[in-house]
């Protein structure tokens, strides 16, 4: 068995963590070709050396001194490379065989990028690639011939409960025939039935307790706004070729249906599991095969119940503000993401309430609104409009304490 060269894109973070993981239990298949990491070097240092990683990605010098001084003593050093553009270099290596784009946030969009365009097999669990630049990444999919899978809980719940992986919109272009809905799943969070007079009140590490999942903090915050399903459905806009009004949110707080297919024949395939995310990397690490996860079985029988309801949207207005985004168009989707990072940020610091999160974002799809004047066609005018985005929520944030 030829083993697959692997490109951890963010190795550090709980996606690359699972995805070592998961891909330590398959040295036959997998060998890791090159890790990146952004702040957490001494982590990285140790990644690479278990892993025996050839390349290693981090921002500067700095960074590179620390990662010299805790390698281990007579071990050869991996290649060092810096710096953004070394990601994306190193995406489309010739070496590297699969991506697992896992960067939170915009920073992720360049290396992601470059893989697509190289052809790459790319495991998405970058949110931004889609949301950010969605008719870009995706027509850079179709003209490389790149295998794009989704890694999101949801999204890859989706992609297997599809007919047939060729009709795939990162293939076709098109919805795939039969498919009368997307139904998306949602938690709510840890505030999902907390009194509204009470939320202006809540802390980081209240927003932060998901109930479910273990993730990190910048996407617990989206998870308990409810702003992280509103990226989902525009990545799943995207993603299959769906418009809007095909597809839909339903509150699940179990989270063990993941997310669902219905078909026009009234038939809805469900894809179930536990909250793990290292069955969604599993699939898309071994596919077409199934392999190991390490994920233990899910007793059906002591679930006792499975719950859904509708969104409260008064509850949630970032979710709502996604939607009107995605109606918007893809200057608004970029706005959108950027105003949400500052704003989650400026929670996580103390310097904003966990109710003005909707404020500053939706003051800043009303600033893009009012000066985008074209469509943005190049990855130099997403970067341009996500960082204009950032210094008028940065001064909104500001204004507000």
């Amino acid at each position: 068995m030829i083993r697959q060269n692997l490109f951890i894109l963010g190795s550090t973070g709980s996606i690359g963590v699972s995805t070592l993981d998961v891909v330590a239990r398959h040295p036959e298949r997998f060998a890791v070709y090159a890790l990146s990491a952004h702040s957490r070097i001494e982590q990285l240092a140790e990644q690479a050396y278990v892993t025996q990683a050839r390349v290693v990605i981090m921002p500067d010098d700095a960074a590179r001194a620390r990662f010299i001084a805790v390698w281990p003593c007579g071990q050869a050093l991996p290649e060092v490379r810096l710096g953004a553009q070394a990601l994306a270099d190193t995406a489309a290596d010739p070496l590297v065989d699969t991506v697992m784009a896992a960067i939170v946030g915009a920073a992720g969009l360049p290396g992601a990028l470059a893989a697509a365009q190289a052809g790459k097999r790319v495991l998405l669990a970058n949110k931004e690639a889609l949301v950010a630049a969605g008719s870009l990444f995706m027509q850079a999919v179709r003209d490389s011939g790149a295998e794009l899978l989704p890694i999101d809980s949801e999204h890859n719940a989706i992609f297997q409960c599809m007919p047939h992986p060729n009709s795939h919109a990162s293939k076709t272009g098109l919805p795939a025939a039969g498919v009368r809905r997307l139904l998306l799943t949602a938690s709510g969070g840890p505030f999902r039935q907390t009194a509204l007079d009470l939320l202006d009140a809540v802390t980081p590490d209240q927003a932060c307790a998901h109930p479910n999942w273990r993730m990190g903090r910048k996407i617990s915050v989206d998870s308990a706004t409810m702003l992280n399903k509103g990226l989902e459905v525009i990545e799943a806009h995207w993603l299959f070729s769906m418009p809007l009004d095909r597809i839909k949110v339903v509150i699940h707080p179990q989270s063990m249906v993941h997310s669902m297919v219905e078909y026009e024949d009234g038939s809805i395939l469900a894809q179930l599991g536990q909250p793990d995310m290292r069955t969604p990397i599993a699939y898309g690490l071994g596919f077409p095969e199934r392999i190991n996860s390490g994920v233990g079985l899910m007793e059906l029988s002591r679930l006792g119940r499975l719950d859904f309801e509708e969104p409260d949207l008064n509850r949630f207005p970032c979710l709502r503000l996604s939607f009107d985004a995605l109606n918007d168009g893809q200057a608004a989707c970029i706005a959108l993401n950027a105003a949400n990072e500052i704003a989650v940020d400026g929670f996580l610091k103390g310097r904003i309430r966990y109710t003005q999160i909707p404020d500053i974002i939706e003051h800043c799809l009303d600033d893009s609104t009012a000066h985008m004047t074209s469509h943005p066609g190049s990855l130099e005018d997403i970067l341009a409009l996500d960082a204009r985005t950032r210094r008028v929520a940065t001064q909104f944030c500001l204004a507000s304490i």
